[in-house]
């Protein structure tokens, strides 16, 4: 995974959120991985950007997965949802996701909500550690990747793990065409 030097995340909470790290001391040993398989590599927090990151480390755009919160509302309930998707596509957010949610308009949720509803870094939010109610729309292809990389709640390092992996979280649905290829880095 390019040149990111990784060691078991359960070894090292000071590079995990602490939901994070929480929902890794409970990971199911049922799943289709170990959690002493959820690696983590530390890096420099001013390079946590997608595209950023993905030049700096020699990592590319479709190893790396994206998890962007959205948020919906209809009739006065406002829904969120993770969307896990690779960096090198875009989640259709006012089509699959929007109908997935069952909302009038959904959109990407404002920076201060995902953060504080997260417990995460903005630009480090994982699908690890999210709150339980939470929706979590795995993109088809991020399931077909063996690795991933994906934030770890902070921008100071980065998750390892594999693509099925997500898939498997609890809450997690795997919905082919959640994203359509783009060009670079969402």
């Amino acid at each position: 995974m390019g040149s990111l030097q990784t060691e078991p995340a359960q070894s090292r909470p000071d590079l995990l959120a602490p939901p994070v790290a929480k929902a890794l001391a409970v990971w199911p040993p049922e799943g289709p991985i170990d959690a002493d398989q959820v690696l983590v590599a530390p890096i420099d927090p001013g390079l946590a950007d997608t595209a950023a990151f993905c030049e700096a480390y020699g990592v590319g755009l479709a190893e790396s997965a994206n998890c962007v919160i959205v948020s919906g509302g209809r009739g006065g309930v406002t829904k969120y949802a993770a969307c896990i998707i690779l960096a090198n596509t875009r989640a259709d957010v006012n089509g699959v996701v929007r109908r997935h949610l069952d909302v009038r308009k959904a959109s990407f949720a404002p920076m201060e909500e995902a953060v504080s509803l997260t417990g995460m870094e903005y630009g480090g939010i994982t699908p690890i550690g999210l709150p339980a109610d939470w929706p979590i729309m795995v993109d088809a292809r991020v399931v077909a990747t063996p690795h991933v990389i994906i934030g770890s709640g902070v921008r100071h390092s980065k998750i390892v793990i594999a693509g099925p992996a997500l898939g498997a979280l609890p809450g997690a649905e795997v919905i082919d065409g959640l994203a359509r290829l783009v060009a670079g880095p969402m």
